[in-house]
C-alpha cells in the first residue's frame, strides 16, 4: 500500500475539522430545547445513581489547585494531543494509519450528526438552582478562555455552547487511548493510553460541561465509526477506482505507438499496403492482414 501525502492528509483532516467545526456552529437549536433535553439527561443519571457530575464540580470549584489544571486540560489537550498522535501514527505506523484516521473522522462526523438532532445543554449553563459552577469562568482569569466558553476570549459567540450531546472531548481521548494502548511498544504509552480517556472523563464532568451520560454517548459514537471504518475504506476505494479506470480511459486518447516509432500516430484499419514503407514497421495485425492480401 503506498504511503500517505503528509501534505495530502493534512488538507483532508484540514477540510474535515472545518466542516465539523462550521456545521456544529450552524447546528445550534432551541435554548429552551437544549435546557429541556440537559435536564431530562440530569434527572436519568440522578435516577439510576451515576450523578457523578455534583461531587467533582464541587471538588474542582472548591480546590484551585484542581480546577485550574482541570480547565487547562480542558481547553487545549483535545487540541495537542489528538494531532500528536496522529503525527505520531502517520511516522511510526504508516500501515495502521489510514484507518485510524478514518475511524476518527467517521466518529467525528456522526458526533456531528448528535449534536444536530439532540442540542444539549452542559450542567455549567444550566441555573443555578441545580447546583453547578462553571469552572471555566471562575478561573477564567488564569487562562485565555472567556466566562462564555473554553473559547479564547471574544469568541465565544462563535462555539456553540450547547453541543454537549456526545462528548467528543471523550470520544477524541477514547481513541488516542485505544491507539497508544495498541501500538504503543513501552508500558508508559500503554498506561497513558488507559489513564488518559478516564481523566478526560473525569475532566469533563468535573468542569461541568458534560454530563456522564454524554461521556457513554462520546464512547459509543467511537464504537459506531469503528464499526463504520472498514465499509468507509471500501467505499473510499472503490470511489478512488472508478477515478483513477476513468483516468487510464481518456490519457492515450485512442493515439497508439507501434515498435519502430518515435512519435505516436493515430493509425485506422483502412491502412493500404502501399501505405506502409511511409510510416515505419508495420504492427503484427497489420503484417498478417498484408500478408493474406498478397
Amino acid at each position: 500500500m503506498r504511503k500517505p501525502r503528509w501534505w495530502a492528509e493534512l488538507a483532508l483532516i484540514g477540510l474535515v475539522y472545518a466542516a465539523y467545526s462550521c456545521g456544529r456552529l450552524l447546528a445550534r437549536g432551541d435554548v429552551r430545547t437544549a435546557v429541556d433535553h440537559g435536564l431530562a439527561i440530569l434527572d436519568l443519571e440522578k435516577a439510576l445513581h451515576l450523578n457523578a457530575e455534583h461531587p467533582l464540580n464541587r471538588l474542582f470549584t472548591e480546590t484551585p489547585a484542581l480546577g485550574v489544571p482541570a480547565d487547562f486540560a480542558y481547553a487545549s489537550l483535545h487540541y495537542v494531543v489528538t494531532p500528536a498522535v496522529l503525527i505520531w501514527l502517520f511516522r511510526r505506523r504508516p500501515g495502521s494509519y489510514r484507518a485510524a484516521r478514518t475511524w476518527l473522522m467517521v466518529s467525528t462526523l456522526l458526533g456531528l450528526i448528535g449534536f444536530t438532532l439532540m442540542p444539549t445543554c452542559p450542567p455549567r449553563l444550566l441555573d443555578a438552582g441545580h447546583g453547578f459552577v462553571d469552572t471555566m469562568a471562575q478561573y477564567s482569569s488564569y487562562g485565555w478562555w472567556g466566562a462564555e466558553a473554553s473559547a479564547p476570549r471574544g469568541m465565544g459567540a462563535l462555539t456553540n455552547q450547547y453541543a454537549a450531546m456526545p462528548s467528543l472531548h471523550v470520544g477524541w481521548a477514547l481513541w488516542c487511548g485505544v491507539m497508544l494502548w495498541r501500538y504503543g511498544r513501552t508500558p508508559t504509552l500503554k498506561a497513558l493510553g488507559v489513564a488518559y480517556p478516564l481523566l478526560t472523563t473525569v475532566i469533563v464532568m468535573g468542569t461541568a460541561n458534560h454530563y456522564f451520560l454524554d461521556a457513554v454517548a462520546g464512547a459509543a459514537v467511537m464504537g459506531l465509526g469503528f464499526l463504520l471504518t472498514a465499509p468507509a475504506l471500501r467505499l473510499a476505494d472503490r470511489i478512488r477506482g472508478t477515478v483513477g479506470r476513468d483516468d487510464r480511459r481518456i490519457v492515450s486518447g485512442g493515439w497508439d505507438t507501434s515498435a519502430g516509432e518515435r512519435i505516436p500516430g493515430q493509425r485506422s484499419s483502412s491502412t493500404s499496403a502501399d501505405d506502409t514503407p511511409e510510416r515505419g514497421l508495420p504492427c503484427a495485425n497489420e503484417a498478417e492482414s498484408l500478408g493474406k492480401a498478397r
